[in-house]
């Protein structure tokens, strides 16, 4: 549950790292202490991550105040490999801290439990009275050194009024001491049913949980393993070339056009183009993409990748936080921390659960006081200690997010970026799958197969053609600049009319370049090359016209291979009952050959920018759950309406950036793939959310004594610290059997 402000504006986006929060209950009093500041819009805590995420025109340090006032920490997170280093630093000192604090509490507990199966736990005696108080004694410094820190923030939150786990472990623990030690001090004032003491039960508790959160730290590292690979194959260096010479230079102080060295079997640094040298790359680690890359002069390289063969000399395009890399450890970051509507409930419970279980236990103590049998003083404290021992908000708070980011990082390592959490969710319930032609279902690599001039020659043609296409990146453009490697024209008045091609004004004239609605937008008769383009479009080629001075001066034909992989692709999500649909603003020629080859039966050519929305809208109105897949800027308004929108790697900025989902590998079967990981990743949290709330469900009644009556059965709170510390660890392992997915590449 993230809370929003009223009010909203040009705001910003920072994140945070939180450190001292440890339960669901924290996540809904974080968010409300920052959207409580004045222009925060909104702001989302996430608890596995501990990192709080803040949109608004906001100062850091009122920021840091506020999360101040709770007695938590906060600090700005400059990077996500500063962010992760902090936060493995934290994990590794907290991990060592419970371990030491397990040791001492089971130190303590164990060997008094065993006394107590043996001999009993009864003041019966003088002996036994002076033998307990010093018992008494040792459990007490147990509890201030292994237990001190669930006692302070216990403290801390009750002057800020507030409640959290710590408070119910405080509560319990102290509540079993105080008891023990008021029997121990003056045993005759208790029943003698009722002198039995639970110095081991305090022990043990803050043992057992001390264990429990330092394997769920343990665990919880897995989970965030897939950021982490990503963020290991930065290299920290580059071999920089200036003057001739040779300079090794951290990556964070690289520039753009900096000449920078890679030799066979190192890292790109940074995102560049080749300007010298040839080799394969190896893109597995960013893509998912198992077969090496030639690369050559004139040919983009990306930070991360490594090369296998060959020395490349290359010239800096992207540093820093612009590297495709970072750009992709971003989103990643930013979509495990992101929240679905599904964990939204458990948010709310997580946030009223500890007051409801202190109620519970007064509950429970008064009925044990009124209505149990004797010593009903003891039964009393026990059933309340036990209450509030066993309660575990912590299980429904990681419950959502624990199983987010397994689920995004499984999805991350086979080439599929999630931008958006939600759309984790979507996905499983997609039944509909829009699909674009070009770049999409094809190479998205087309060639120039034949060109038809009317008033000017070839080369003439092409020059314009090519210098209209400067920019543009549009697999269809890049082939005809391709074309024309000489100087290119100037030209003005340039206007890009989305889904139908380019005018501007050159040297020869008013030009228009596009297809067959851009030339009869301006009245251009294309009649006299209508049979010629008819017969290229049934070769399956695609058509661009150009008209110069309202007179049509040729057209260009170039053809699109449908990719190996993509008539499979479509045909195992039909096989999944999806429905597969083309809509491309190719003409309906051309897309009929490549349907008819995929085995797509239902296509849409001509289609706009606006009339793809459109199909998207009236597919959702018929209640389909619709995902769009494209690469070109004529999808952006698609993708962004669609339930799910996939973007294709190598596509335009703004369509990845329309997006919720990026296919790095640029193959179909990816589709499939992350509806496997999004039905995975939905079915685990609902596995978790079921677990924790049964757990709760029916471990609070039973803590509580309602099967006394029936069985005479009154849980031990011994136990009742082992089940809550089992709880969490269960959401977390849980969480990362997902790692385990089995994805075919």
């Amino acid at each position: 549950m993230s809370y929003k402000a009223q009010d909203s504006g040009q705001h910003a986006t920072h994140k945070f790292l939180i450190t001292g929060p440890r339960c669901g209950g924290c996540v809904a009093k974080v968010e409300k202490a920052v959207t409580s500041l004045n222009e925060v819009s909104e702001a989302s805590f996430n608890l596995s991550q501990a990192t709080l995420t803040v949109t608004g025109k906001v100062d850091d340090e009122a920021i840091i105040a506020a999360i101040a006032a709770l007695d938590y920490s906060a600090q700005r997170i400059q990077s996500v490999t500063q962010a992760e280093e902090e936060r493995e630093s934290i994990v590794q000192q907290q991990y060592a801290a419970h371990r030491r604090h397990a040791l001492i509490g089971l130190g303590l507990g164990l060997p008094l439990m065993i006394y107590g199966l043996l001999f009993g736990m009864a003041v019966d005696s003088t002996q036994a009275q002076l033998g307990w108080s010093v018992v008494s004694l040792l459990t007490a410094m147990v509890l201030y050194r292994a237990g001190g820190h669930f006692f302070r923030n216990a403290l801390q939150q009750l002057r800020s009024g507030s409640t959290s786990m710590d408070t119910l472990i405080a509560l319990g623990t102290s509540s079993a001491w105080l008891y023990s030690s008021l029997i121990v001090l003056s045993p005759e004032s208790f029943p003698v049913a009722a002198r039995h003491v639970y110095f081991e039960a305090a022990a043990m508790i803050i043992g057992l949980i001390n264990l429990g959160q330092a394997l769920e730290l343990r665990a919880r590292g897995q989970t965030s393993a897939a950021l982490k690979k990503l963020i290991g194959i930065q290299p920290k260096t580059a071999c920089v070339i200036e003057a001739d010479k040779s300079y090794d230079r951290p990556i964070d102080q690289l520039a753009i056009n900096d000449e920078i060295r890679a030799r066979s079997g190192e890292q790109i640094a940074v995102d560049g183009i080749v300007i010298a040298g040839h080799g394969h790359i190896d893109q597995a680690m960013l893509t998912g993409e198992a077969i090496p890359v030639a690369c050559q002069q004139g040919d983009t390289v990306n930070a991360g990748t490594v090369l296998l063969d060959g020395t490349l000399l290359y010239r800096a395009s992207r540093v820093g936080r612009d590297t495709a890399l970072a750009r992709i450890i971003n989103m990643v970051q930013r979509a495990q921390g992101s929240k679905l509507p599904i964990g939204r409930l458990a948010d709310r419970v997580a946030s009223i659960f500890v007051p409801c279980i202190l109620f519970v236990a007064l509950l429970s103590a008064a009925a044990w006081w009124f209505w149990g049998p004797e010593p009903r003083l003891m039964y009393m404290v026990i059933s309340a200690v036990t209450v509030l021992i066993i309660a575990c908000p912590c299980a429904l708070g990681l419950a959502t997010p624990m199983s987010i980011m397994s689920g995004v990082g499984v999805a991350a390592e086979h080439g599929i970026l999630v931008r958006q959490g939600e759309a984790l969710q979507q996905a499983a319930k997609i039944d509909t799958v829009i699909l674009d032609k070009t770049g999409t279902i094809t190479c998205g690599r087309p060639t120039i197969s034949d060109v038809v001039t009317l008033d000017y020659d070839r080369d003439t043609l092409l020059l314009i053609a090519a210098s209209l296409e400067q920019g543009s990146s549009h697999p269809i453009a890049k082939a005809i600049i391709s074309s024309h490697k000489n100087k290119m024209l100037e030209f003005d008045d340039f206007h890009s009319i989305a889904g139908m091609g380019i005018s501007a004004r050159t040297a020869y004239g008013f030009c228009l370049l596009g297809n067959q609605q851009l030339l009869k937008s301006h009245q251009v008769e294309t009649s006299p090359l209508a049979e010629a383009s008819e017969r290229l479009q049934e070769q399956g080629n695609s058509i661009v016209l150009l008209a110069i001075d309202g007179k049509l001066a040729g057209l260009i034909a170039l053809k699109d291979e449908v990719k190996m992989e993509s008539k499979a692709a479509i045909a195992s999500l039909q096989q999944r009952g999806i429905e597969v649909i083309m809509a491309s603003g190719d003409n309906n020629t051309t897309c009929c050959r490549v349907a008819a080859e995929v085995g797509i039966s239902q296509f849409h050519g001509s289609l706009s920018p606006r009339e793809k929305l459109a199909l998207v809208e009236q597919l959702q109105q018929q209640q389909r759950v619709v995902a769009m897949v494209g690469d070109g800027i004529n999808d952006a308004p698609a993708l962004a309406q669609a339930d799910v929108g996939y973007a294709i790697g190598e596509g335009s900025d703004i369509a990845i950036e329309s997006g919720d989902i990026t296919l790095l590998n640029h193959s179909l079967k990816s589709i499939e793939n992350s509806i496997i990981v999004s039905q995975a990743t939905l079915s685990n949290i609902k596995q978790n959310l079921f677990g924790a709330f049964i757990y709760n469900s029916i471990g609070i009644p039973i803590a509580a004594g309602i099967l006394y009556p029936s069985l005479g059965l009154l849980l031990n709170p011994v136990i009742a610290g082992a089940a809550m510390s089992l709880s969490s660890l269960t959401v977390v392992l849980n969480a990362n059997r997902l790692r385990r997915l089995k994805i075919t590449p």
